[in-house]
């Protein structure tokens, strides 16, 4: 064996059991008692988990007339710091560009910089019978997921015509639709209603994103997917109306996805009303919801009826960018930090409370991810032939998240006063140790393109 982790508590989504493993070259080879190899880690008093899967981030993403703050690069590294061994990006299909164009321009921006593994969704923003024809090519190439914006309106919005043949399309092909889900029809009329009236402080952001257009645009999505009999996926939820419309549609056997995202886990809407515009830090789609969202939210972690927990990252600075929005809430930046501190958060907040187990945190951070996007068996578990992602898990580390103990690229922390237990003591890429005490160690531009499976749920 080229490397061996020994007296490690392994942990699945699905077991935890005591075991060393064995690594040749890029993959586990061996997992068993004393094992031997030319180098060894030890491991005793640690869980050792598969590399988190993140699929919702937004590296260098232009947005709103400015670009986020991480790219392929500095993002790659904060979320190995973080625990995160692959990253799910966006591909944002521009006005004119076929898909494989827009996917092309990204992955280019990747090429050479990130630090860890890397996929793609492709965001389509038009569709046409060349771009229906070209979602099988996608498919394979090895991206086989697709966004829907059901938001943005004059932008990347789409049609519910378009929705529906998207999802047909991708049943027809071994593809999956994600769907940001809020009406944007609505939130176009109420932006500009509450910007005329001269509202344009950040907590009319929320009020210009009620969370029943989130809940409405949901069971719409829900129930086209019920009509095509295609698998759909609701990137970061927010609201407990809208659980309730997923959880209506799985009831009836629809193959309905959901994923939420930490910071609406953990923060609510009074956040937008901090004094000194603090609250654009805050200022996301969907936004954060009124309290009590979030612990329906932390309930459908905990049942199964949400099946993943993304980021949706995409920082912007609160000096520079933020503050564009200084006099019209409509011109922030939506988005903020997450790739490096969500699986702290949901350690900390999830197992440490006593809301579900550590395999079930498992399956949230990283076997899920893996299941639904094309990525198992290489990625998400620890088996035989496997990729070696590995993350040494220190249940009593404490780490306090501020600014000055991360590694992502934005001016502020939104966690500058929590303090987690538990976190990432060594993290492995394919093998090769790039983290070690909260240091990268890896090498630039190490990560791999990944060309996924196609999806059949």
């Amino acid at each position: 064996m080229d490397l061996v982790i020994k007296n490690g508590m392994i942990v699945t989504a699905t077991e935890t059991y005591q075991a060393d493993i064995g690594i040749e070259g890029e993959s586990i080879a061996l997992i068993g008692k004393d094992l031997s190899g030319d180098e060894t880690i030890d491991a005793k008093g640690k869980y050792v988990m598969p590399g988190g899967i993140d699929p919702h981030t937004h590296m260098e993403l232009p947005f709103m007339g400015s670009i986020s703050a991480d790219d392929f690069r500095t993002g790659t590294i904060a979320a190995a710091c973080g625990g995160t061994t692959t990253i799910i990006d966006f591909a944002i299909q521009g006005a004119g560009q076929t898909l494989r164009e827009a996917l092309d321009i990204w992955l280019e921006k990747a090429a050479g910089k990130a630090c860890i593994d890397y996929g793609m969704h492709v965001a389509i923003g038009s569709m046409d019978d060349d771009r229906m024809a070209e979602m099988g090519d996608m498919v394979e190439f090895g991206v086989p997921s697709f966004k829907i914006f059901m938001a943005y309106k004059g932008s990347f919005m789409v049609d519910d015509e378009t929705l529906y043949r998207a999802l047909l399309r991708a049943k027809e092909i071994g593809g999956l639709i994600t769907v940001h889900a809020e009406n944007g029809d609505v939130l176009n009329y109420l932006i500009n209603k509450h910007v005329a009236e001269g509202k344009k402080e950040p907590i009319w952001h929320a009020l210009s994103h009620p969370p029943e257009a989130e809940a409405e645009a949901t069971h719409r999505a829900v129930v086209l997917a019920g009509m095509t009999g295609a698998p759909l996926y609701v990137v970061h939820m927010s609201s407990a109306d809208a659980l309730e419309a997923l959880k209506e549609g799985r009831s009836q056997g629809f193959k309905v996805y959901g994923e939420t995202c930490p910071q609406y886990l953990m923060f609510s809407m009074e956040k937008y009303e901090e004094p000194n515009f603090e609250g654009a830090k805050f200022v996301m789609s969907p936004p954060l919801r009124p309290k009590g969202n979030s612990e329906a939210l932390w309930k459908g972690l905990a049942s199964g009826d949400l099946q993943a927990v993304g980021t949706d990252h995409c920082p912007f600075n609160f000096v520079g960018q933020k503050d564009m929005g200084k006099d019209d809430f409509s011109k922030i930046p939506n988005g903020m930090p997450g790739v490096e501190t969500r699986l702290p958060l949901i350690y900390h907040f999830g197992v440490n409370e006593g809301l579900f187990s550590v395999n079930r945190f498992v399956e949230l951070v990283s076997t899920g991810p893996a299941r639904l996007f094309g990525l198992l068996p290489r990625k998400g578990t620890i088996a035989i032939g496997a990729d070696a992602d590995l993350v040494l898990w220190d249940p009593k580390k404490k780490h306090k998240l501020s600014k000055e103990n991360l590694h992502m690229n934005v001016d502020h922390s939104p966690y500058e006063d929590v303090t987690v237990t538990g976190y990432p003591a060594v993290v492995l890429q394919r093998g090769k140790v790039i983290v070690r005490d909260n240091k990268f160690v890896g090498e630039d531009g190490a990560g791999k393109f990944l060309k996924r499976s196609p999806i059949h749920l």
